[in-house]
């Protein structure tokens, strides 16, 4: 957490001085280590050719390093820093399931398809940024609610989330996934409803509305996952 953080919320671990910086730069680097050895060990175990998933997982170490640190600090841009979060989110651990069963079976749609419904996962990193504009305004941070405002970004995050999802249960629909279609558009719904509360207060509902929501846009990511394999393209 950054000084954002720190402004908005003083109490937790890191700004409250719970934890040291050396202490911070051990987690920092523990997880680095680990993951990149878990990844290498998941490219062994797979026995591919060559390291897909250490590459996939390298991937998402660039990205956060950018995200945070300077010169392209992503999350100081609200388009930029909420899609790095939205791809981390979504078309990263897609990537890396598929590889670990074929990665010589991924496509070039499936990883269109992929990047295209990481805008659903851009507009559930905005839903993070409602509590944080005091701080994000404070230090000159662009952050959608920022740059738009409360009352244009609420509806730029539900567009994201729906439209997004709406345009893959049609993709799956124009692909003959007739059944696959219909499970997305079920668990489309559910999250619409949330967002009635939602819309109504995003800085006081946003963590009601992502316990209420996310695990249907998850199962929804599921089901389009399933939907893929099952096709031949």
């Amino acid at each position: 957490p950054g000084p954002p953080t720190a402004i908005k919320e003083p109490y937790r671990p890191i700004p409250s001085g719970a934890i040291s910086e050396g202490e911070v730069y051990f987690q920092i680097y523990a997880l680095l280590l680990s993951g990149l050895g878990l990844a290498v060990g998941l490219d062994v175990w797979a026995a591919h050719e060559w390291p897909v998933i250490v590459l996939v997982a390298s991937i998402g170490i660039f990205l956060a390093y950018i995200y945070s640190a300077p010169p392209l600090k992503l999350k100081a841009n609200g388009w930029t820093g909420t899609f790095a979060l939205g791809s981390s989110y979504i078309a990263l651990p897609w990537w890396c399931g598929h590889a670990m069963f074929d990665a010589q079976s991924i496509t070039p749609q499936e990883v269109v398809l992929t990047l295209l419904y990481s805008i659903a996962g851009l507009g559930i990193a905005i839903v993070n940024d409602f509590k944080s504009i005091e701080g994000d305004t404070a230090l000159g941070m662009n952050s959608l609610p920022v740059a738009f405002g409360i009352d244009t970004a609420k509806w730029i995050c539900v567009g994201a989330i729906d439209v997004t999802q709406l345009g893959v249960a049609a993709y799956l629909y124009s692909i003959g996934e007739l059944r696959y279609a219909a499970i997305l558009l079920a668990l489309i719904l559910p999250q619409m409803f949330s967002q009635l509360t939602f819309v109504q207060d995003p800085v006081a509902n946003d963590v009601k509305y992502q316990a209420a929501a996310q695990p249907f846009l998850v199962f929804g990511i599921l089901t389009t996952a399933i939907a893929i394999g099952h096709h031949t393209f």
